[in-house]
C-alpha cells in the first residue's frame, strides 16, 4: 500500500458500505479491500486472484477500477465516484451486454459455470446438501447448456454497481467466471438480491425494461426460460447464508420463493 500511496499512514480510512463479504476503505483516492477468506460461499466465491485479474484486463475498457497495489489477501485500486445503483435499468443493461461482448481471455483466468437447466439445478442441490433445510421443488424446465459463453461479473448486484459520471461500473469482482451471460441478467433481477441491496424488489415494468434494453435477444430468452432455476437456486443461496446467521437472508429466501411461484 504505501508503494501506491506513501501517504496511507497519515490519510483517514473511511470504511465503505454496500460489500456484505469484505472489509473496505477509502484512503485518498483510493479504495483498500480486505478479503476475508472464511466469507465465501457455494454460490458467490470469494477469489483475490480472480479479481485482480479481472481489474487488469477489463479497468482499460471503463467496466471497472484500474488496481494498483495488491498483497497476500488485499488489494487497492482507484476510487471510483459515484452513489451505488438505486435506479436508471436501461444503463445496467447496455453496460452488462457490452461487457458480455469482450473476447474471452487467452489464459484460464476465471472459473468455468456450467450453463443450462442441468448446470444451474447441480449447482443448487450442492447447496442445499450443506443446508438443514429443504426448498419446493425448482420444477421442470428443460433447456441445455449454451455454446454462447461469455466473461461475466458472476455478482452484478445493485450494490456491485457505481453510477459513475461516465455511466455504470461494476465492483467486487471476487467471482467472475466464463459461462452464460443470463447468470449476470438473474443476479440483477434477483428480488433477493435487490431488496438486500437497494431495500425494494424492481417493479414489473421496469424489470421489462431492463430485459428489454439488453442487446442479445437470444440471451434475454434464455433467461426467461430458466428463471424458474435462478429463482430456486438464489432461494437455496439465501437459506445457506441464512442458516449460518444472516438473518436479513430469511425475507430475501421468502422473496425468491415468490418469485419462483410467478
Amino acid at each position: 500500500m504505501a508503494a501506491t500511496n506513501p501517504d496511507a499512514a497519515h490519510l483517514m480510512w473511511v470504511p465503505l458500505r454496500g460489500g456484505r463479504v469484505n472489509q473496505v476503505w477509502q484512503v485518498g483516492d483510493q479504495v483498500v479491500k480486505l478479503y476475508d477468506p472464511a466469507a465465501t460461499s457455494p454460490l458467490f466465491p470469494n477469489d483475490a486472484a480472480a479479481e485482480m485479474a479481472a481489474l487488469r484486463a477489463f479497468a482499460p475498457a471503463g467496466f471497472c477500477p484500474a488496481l494498483l497495489a495488491s498483497g497476500p489477501n488485499w488489494i487497492a485500486y482507484r476510487h471510483i465516484a459515484g452513489p451505488t445503483w438505486t435506479q436508471g435499468v436501461k444503463a445496467v443493461a447496455a453496460m452488462l451486454g457490452h461487457l458480455h461482448t469482450q473476447p474471452l481471455p487467452q489464459q484460464p483466468l476465471f472459473r468455468r459455470l456450467p450453463s443450462g437447466a442441468s448446470g444451474i439445478l447441480a449447482q443448487g442441490r450442492l447447496i442445499l446438501a450443506a443446508c438443514r433445510g429443504t426448498l419446493p421443488d425448482a420444477g421442470m424446465v428443460d433447456l441445455p447448456e449454451t455454446p454462447d459463453l461469455s466473461v461475466i461479473h458472476g455478482d452484478a448486484v445493485p450494490g456491485n454497481i457505481i453510477m459513475s459520471a461516465k455511466g455504470p461500473v461494476l465492483i467486487d469482482w471476487q467471482c467472475p467466471a466464463i459461462g452464460d451471460p443470463a447468470e449476470d441478467l438473474a443476479a440483477f433481477l434477483s428480488p433477493a438480491m435487490q431488496v438486500l441491496y437497494r431495500g425494494a424488489v424492481l417493479t414489473q415494468d421496469k424489470g421489462a425494461a431492463f430485459l428489454a434494453a439488453y442487446p442479445d435477444p437470444a440471451t434475454v430468452a434464455r433467461y426467461r426460460a430458466l428463471a424458474p432455476l435462478f429463482h430456486w437456486r438464489m432461494a437455496a443461496h439465501c437459506l445457506w447464508k441464512a442458516e449460518r446467521g444472516d438473518v436479513d437472508y430469511a425475507q430475501a429466501l421468502r422473496l425468491e420463493l415468490a418469485a419462483l411461484k410467478t
